[in-house]
């Protein structure tokens, strides 16, 4: 037996990847799995941006590119990032990665030292947890509930915060719920950091562009924390380029200069052909990807509607990404003679099993007594699956 590292051996695996790899193990058996475990965009990438990655082959981009990303592309960024957020950043406080995931472990890792704490609302991504732990930094977790559409207060952040906190890492919209903080929301949290200047915000802004509420909000617009904000995006989720990679950061230079260091230690720059797509993602007007916005939209309507049929089922309305966030609770102790559900992951493992819909635990997102589906799929798929899921229900005492 192989001993592995003590920091290996901490770490978890992704909930929403092992759901996944459990559906496609299902369905090698011959399974009809209906997998809506996975966050991703069942829409292609945009004909104009496969073309400039085309073009990218053609004109020999198969060299090795600078750690921090192409200058045409940092520039790219930035002119995106005061096109559609009215935020002025320079090259030099871009970072282009493997993913908006790699750009929050840079800025986790550049950071945290062992001991600081980092204050994570829960419900929150699978990933903030894991990469913390990797830094040997501290979670401190605030529960937000559905009462509160799972955002937190100003108060609970200043109850939170120590003279040991490091770091806040929060999504807007969210990642599992798709609560989205308005601006009047945003800035009472700004006020609590304005107090708190050792106290630094990741804000990962990934679904900026599935945004149901209207303008996206970002907490970097507040001039008096701006320099402590790290504000992390990508192309996966508004641009439908999930395998493509990637992502950026915009940090004060200090903190951009930190992970183009450590990343050069990790991967180098981001694959050449990829970041000529990603420029060509900054350059397209967000109103090219409304449809997919618009059916998003549309998905989540049907499923709120679907899920009013199940018992014993509540939820949020969620103004933005593509989750509902389902808390389930009432099931927990029923049984329907074979299977007894105890928490979040007896309830989607007896779904996966019985009706071969395919969820994640809210246990992953902190928040056990939730489950999360993705309605990034077509309507005929969601709404077989929730007939098999109030099939399977109604079949538990």
């Amino acid at each position: 037996m192989v001993t592995l590292s003590d920091r290996i051996n901490r770490l978890s695996e992704s909930e929403t990847l092992a759901m996944s790899r459990m559906s496609r193990e299902l369905k090698a058996e011959g399974h009809d799995v209906i997998n809506l475990s996975v966050g991703e965009p069942d829409f292609f990438t945009p004909d104009n941006i496969k073309e400039a990655a085309k073009q990218a082959v053609d004109d020999n981009y198969s060299f090795y590119s600078p750690v921090n990303g192409y200058l045409d592309l940092r520039q790219g960024i930035c002119k995106k990032l005061e096109r559609d957020n009215k935020l002025v950043y320079t090259p030099e406080q871009i970072v282009v990665s493997t993913g908006a995931k790699q750009s929050i472990a840079n800025a986790v890792l550049c950071m945290v030292n062992p001991g600081d704490e980092v204050i994570i609302p829960a419900p929150y991504w699978v990933s903030y947890r894991e990469i913390v732990r990797m830094a040997d930094g501290k979670e401190v977790y605030v529960k937000a509930g559905i009462g509160n559409d799972f955002k937190i207060t100003p108060a609970q952040l200043e109850e939170a915060i120590t003279g040991k906190t490091r770091l806040f890492i929060f999504s807007s919209p969210c990642n599992p719920t798709g609560s989205v903080y308005s601006r009047e929301e945003l800035s009472a949290l700004a006020e609590v950091f304005e107090k708190h200047p050792q106290v630094y915000i990741i804000s990962d802004e990934i679904y900026e562009h599935i945004n149901f509420s209207g303008k996206h909000e970002s907490i970097a617009s507040f001039d008096a924390i701006k320099d402590r904000v790290i504000l992390v995006n990508g192309v996966s989720k508004g641009f439908a380029m999930t395998g493509w990679r990637g992502g950026y950061l915009a940090a004060h230079p200090d903190i951009a200069k930190a992970c183009n260091k450590l990343q050069g230690q990790f991967t180098s720059g981001t694959c050449s052909i990829a970041q000529r797509a990603a420029l060509r993602a900054m350059e397209t007007d967000p109103a090219q990807t409304r449809h997919m916005l618009e059916k998003f939209l549309e998905r989540r309507d049907l499923v709120l509607k679907l899920m009013e049929e199940v018992p014993g089922t509540r939820t949020n309305r969620p103004q933005g990404a593509f989750y509902l966030f389902v808390n389930v609770r009432s099931y927990f102790g029923k049984t329907d003679g074979e299977q007894t559900i105890r928490d979040s992951a007896g309830f989607c493992m007896y779904l996966l099993t019985k009706a071969h819909v395919a969820m994640v635990p809210g246990s992953a997102f902190g928040d056990d007594d939730c489950v999360r589906f993705s309605y990034a799929t077509s309507n005929d798929l969601l709404i077989e699956a929730v007939e098999r899921m109030k099939k399977a229900l109604a079949e538990l005492k």
